[in-house]
Formats: C-alpha cells, structure tokens, sequence
C-alpha cells in the first residue's frame, strides 16, 4: 500500500506541476523505480542475496521516503490548492513550484545513491551484459512507439495522451480547451526524439561507469548519473527540455484560466481527495 500511494503521488506531484508534459521532475518521477534502479529485475536476473538486498534497502528507503518527505509533500500539495481556489496559477508561481519539486527529487536522489552503488557495483559480467541488451530493447521499443510515425501522427497522439490524463483533473474539457491542447503538442515538435535519443545517451553514460565498476571512480560518477543527470543531457534535449517546460506551464496557465466553476471545483476535490489519501497513511502517523 505504502509503495503503491507513494509511487501514486510522485505521479500527481508531476501532474499537478506540468501535466506530465516530459518534464524533467515527470520523468525522474514516473521513473523513480529505476533510479535506484528498483526494478532492476526488469534488466537483468537477479540472484538470492541481490534481491534480499534490494527488498530490504527499498523497505528503508519507503520508511524514509514516507516519514521524512511526504510531510513535505502534503504541504506542497496546500500550496498548489491555494493556488488554484485563489487564481494564483501563474507562471512565476508554478516556476517556483518547480524548484520546489527539483529539490525533492534531488533529496530523494542523494538519499538512494549509496544504495544504487552498492547494488550496482555488485552486479557481475553477465547481468552487465543483460541489462545492455534490455537498454537496448527499452530504446527500440520507445522509437518504435513515440518515433517512428510522421511527425503529425506524433502530434496528434502525444495530444491524445495529454487529453486523457487531463480529464482525470479537469473533468471533461472543452472544444476550445482540446483545441489548447492541440496548439500545446503541436509546438513541442520533434520532443519524442530529442526524450529518447538523450535517454539512450544516459544509459550509455551508465554502462560505460559499470565497466569500470571497481575502480575508485565509480561511486562519483554514479552520483553524477544520479543526481546531476541534467549535466549529461545532450545538447539537443537541453534545448527541447525547456521548451518543453515553457510551453507545459503556459498550457497549464491557460487550461485553469479557461476552467468553468465545475472544473475548477473538480480540480480541487481530486487534489484534496489525494492529500487526504496520504494523510492517512499510518507511517505519518505511527
């Protein structure tokens, strides 16, 4: 329960924040398995002292996770009701929400590293070798899904998602707010490719650390990978990136604007429904 609503309300805080428009707090939480990585298994076959290892650094880190950042968390959460029941949704306000998010996730990230280390240094040839061969899968299954159609199916599609998880805040949206979310893919361009190709650049980054996974080195470029992945982004994806966060928070700036009174109460029942969620949760309140 405590693994499913915490990996949920990484979710929302994402949501809440850009829409889930590729956004750099999005993917780091949406991935949040993975920076451990956690779900190592989906990479390579673990053995029995491995994934003891694994269940119980992830028990500690969840204990951690709940007690020391979801209070933080539920204070954020206020800060975004108040921002929507007083119409304060702009773009200095969300910019400001953002860092806030940033500076989770890096406290999350530094919090998980000598773990990912510990894990990551332990691993042998043969799961290195697994686990490229599955980077390598993940790649080609991600061109295949967001690339390799023309750049209008793209488009059309990327709007399509962005649709369906707005309505699961907003409610059902208007012709002129779906014709806003239009306008919005349509402006991200060639963002699939710019995502998947840096995505294939920090997994390369990480194979490259694990072949050298026992020299002194390792623990600090792991952090790097960890906690600064920003510093690797390729040129290209620093460019689409903000862009992409431009381009998140003025639709996001517009949506609330154009929002009826039912929307916007709608809008606040689901974030007051989710802050209630993990009120409840008993490590905060063991």
């Amino acid at each position: 329960m405590l693994a499913r609503l915490s990996k949920t309300l990484l979710v929302l805080i994402a949501c809440a924040l850009a829409l889930n428009a590729c956004s750099r707090m999005d993917l780091a939480y949406r991935n949040l398995d993975r920076l451990v990585p956690w779900s190592l298994d989906d990479y390579l076959a673990m053995n029995r002292e491995q994934k003891t290892l694994l269940d119980e650094r992830l028990k500690q880190h969840l204990a951690w996770h709940c007690k020391t950042q979801l209070p933080g968390y539920l204070e954020w959460l206020d800060r975004i009701r108040d921002m929507v029941a007083q119409d304060q949704v702009t773009d200095q306000a969300l910019q400001q929400r953002t860092v806030e998010a940033r500076e989770a996730i890096g406290r999350v990230a530094a919090a998980i590293t000598p773990s990912a280390i510990e894990l990551l240094r332990g691993m042998n040839d043969q799961q290195v070798s697994e686990m490229r061969e599955a980077f390598a899968e993940d790649i080609a299954e991600r061109q295949k899904k967001y690339v390799d159609t023309p750049l209008p199916k793209q488009i059309e599609r990327r709007a399509e998602r962005m649709e369906k998880r707005l309505s699961s805040w907003f409610g059902q949206l208007s012709p002129a707010q779906r014709q806003r979310v239009q306008a919005w893919s349509q402006a991200l361009g060639e963002q699939n490719r710019e995502w998947i190709a840096n995505r294939q650049h920090w997994q390369q980054q990480l194979l490259l650390a694990m072949a050298q996974r026992n020299d002194p080195s390792f623990d600090g470029r792991m952090a790097t990978l960890l906690q600064h992945k920003e510093s690797l982004w390729t040129p290209a994806y620093r460019a689409a990136f903000h862009n992409t966060e431009q381009q998140a928070r003025s639709l996001l700036i517009d949506l609330v604007q154009s929002s009826t009174p039912p929307q916007r109460d709608y809008l606040l029942q689901r974030l007051a429904k989710v802050r209630s969620q993990f009120s409840q949760l008993k490590c905060l309140n063991g």
